[in-house]
């Protein structure tokens, strides 16, 4: 059939299915979705439980407050006394203890009647040790989604190997849509638990063959660190509008809002799939990948792994401990619990763009351990915040620097593989991945127990020096050698392109 014959949309769908920039596109969305489901929790479930739990189970306490203070009003009500000094009637002010003239000629001071301590200020929540508790419970269900996505990711990057990238990614699609339905609907922690589990499982299958298939489209070290960029982009995006439009939407609409909304989008993702992408085909890679125990031995791998696990597990040390800190020392209301990240989302969205092209001028390494240090001086600051505006200037440089981090190793990791193992990269993004959760892992779950045991600034403390001790690391990925044969593969590549 001549060019010309073919209909239209076939036409449409065979340049879009050869396109670089449709698939980098299909990735971006997925992984916008993937952490807009990631961050649009973090507002919602601290006032969420504390509502559904704390409040249900002081239930029958609570409307014993308000009969504490009339009977202080009722104790002092006025009435008249016969005075014998001047035989008059005087009008006064009961108490439990005296009574006074209220035109106050023989007093210097007006008896004011006992009331009962004063009621936290407007905004602030009761049940401190509640909330403490809560810190750890939190935390827990935060870090569920990372640890399954670490069990779960080694196995995906042994199936894209054998089938390809297509196919795993529409199988995370169908798999965060039900998370994310579960998640609107459900009303206990138990359920909660159980749907952030299972986001765990559609994620591990997004990011691992998203990742996997950029790496294997753009073979160009420059054109793969830009395309990565912008892809992380996507996952920027996504945390940039997760938490305040959950907070938004929770405090005007209801919990169910939200998620309802991503999961209409996440229907638009998968409508995307089916059309640039061909999840029916398998296309298994046509060499054998390096195993994962073999690129876990690697020690440049397992250093520019180290580096995305401990950059990232600050901020997800923070998003279950910083709004729940905010509640007892701010007294903010639920849209602020989510606004407080916006300035780091921001900050994640122009470092991940800005240094996706300057990381591989400046040098990747460099960039990587400038973002570290950076990253643990803004942890330190965020304690010092008096209000949601101190928030600003440390949670702005610690999306900044995660955004240098990422940007730089992303790109690396694939580089390394290129670099001194096979080009086949669905293991190294699924050690990536892996890293990327032990920090989601590892620090919401040990951060409510750090919080609980010695308060929230000491936790800041922890997690700041430890970038900064690890920041130096980064060096040793100055110039990583080529195995020998690599070398000769390598310069046999460059020779071809010139």
């Amino acid at each position: 059939m001549p060019p010309g014959a073919i209909p239209a949309p076939r036409r449409w769908l065979a340049e879009g299915r050869a396109s670089r920039r449709l698939a980098l596109a299909v990735v971006f969305v997925a992984l916008l979705l993937d952490n807009m489901l990631l961050t649009v929790v973090v507002p919602i479930i601290p006032t969420f439980l504390y509502t559904t739990e704390y409040k249900g189970a002081n239930s029958s306490a609570a409307p014993r407050q308000p009969e504490s203070a009339p009977p202080a009003v009722e104790a002092s009500p006025f009435f008249s006394v016969f005075s014998y000094f001047d035989n008059s009637t005087v009008t006064v002010l009961g108490s439990s203890s005296t009574a006074e003239p209220l035109n106050g000629t023989t007093s210097g001071h007006t008896l004011t009647p006992p009331t009962s301590p004063s009621p936290p200020p407007r905004g602030c929540l009761e049940g401190e040790e509640f909330l403490a508790n809560e810190n750890v419970r939190v935390g827990l269900l935060f870090a569920s989604k990372a640890l399954v996505q670490l069990l779960v990711n080694p196995f995906v990057g042994l199936l894209t190997n054998r089938i390809g990238y297509h196919i795993p990614m529409f199988i995370g699609f169908i798999i965060m849509f039900l998370s994310t339905v579960m998640f609107a609907f459900s009303g206990t922690y138990t359920l909660l638990f159980i749907a952030r589990a299972l986001q765990g499982v559609g994620s591990s299958f997004s990011s691992v063959a998203g990742l996997g298939m950029l790496a294997s489209i753009y073979t160009d070290d420059f054109e793969r660190g830009n395309a990565m960029g912008i892809a992380l982009g996507g996952l920027a995006l996504g945390v940039l509008i997760g938490a305040p439009f959950g907070s938004v939407m929770y405090e005007f609409l209801g919990k169910a809002s939200p998620f309802l909304v991503l999961a209409f989008l996440a229907l638009l993702d998968g409508a995307l799939q089916l059309c640039i992408l061909q999840p029916s085909k398998i296309s298994p890679e046509s060499t054998q990948g390096t195993p994962v125990l073999t690129l876990l031995r690697d020690p440049y791998i397992l250093v520019a792994a180290g580096a995305l696990c401990f950059s990232n597990m600050g901020v997800a040390m923070l998003e279950p401990t910083l709004p729940i800190w905010m509640m007892q020392t701010m007294c903010s209301p639920k849209w602020q619990l989510g606004m407080a990240f916006l300035p780091a989302s921001i900050s994640y969205l122009i470092g991940t763009n800005l240094f996706g092209v300057l990381a591989n001028k400046m040098g990747r390494w460099l960039c990587s351990l400038i973002g570290m240090a950076v990253v643990g001086i803004s942890l330190l600051c965020v304690p010092l915040a008096k209000s949601i505006y101190g928030l600003i200037g440390p949670n702005g440089g610690l999306g900044f620097a995660i955004g240098m981090v990422d940007s730089s190793m992303m790109p690396l990791m694939g580089y390394l593989v290129d670099l001194r193992h096979t080009s086949v990269y669905g293991n190294v993004y699924a050690i990536a991945d892996v890293a990327f959760c032990m920090g989601f892992a590892i620090g919401p779950s040990t951060g409510g127990a750090i919080v609980r045991a010695v308060g929230f600034p000491w936790l800041m403390v922890v997690i700041g020096v430890l970038n900064i001790a690890y920041a130096p690391l980064c060096w040793y990925l100055r110039s990583p050698p080529a195995r020998e044969e690599k070398i000769v593969s390598l310069s046999l590549v460059y020779s071809l392109k010139a």
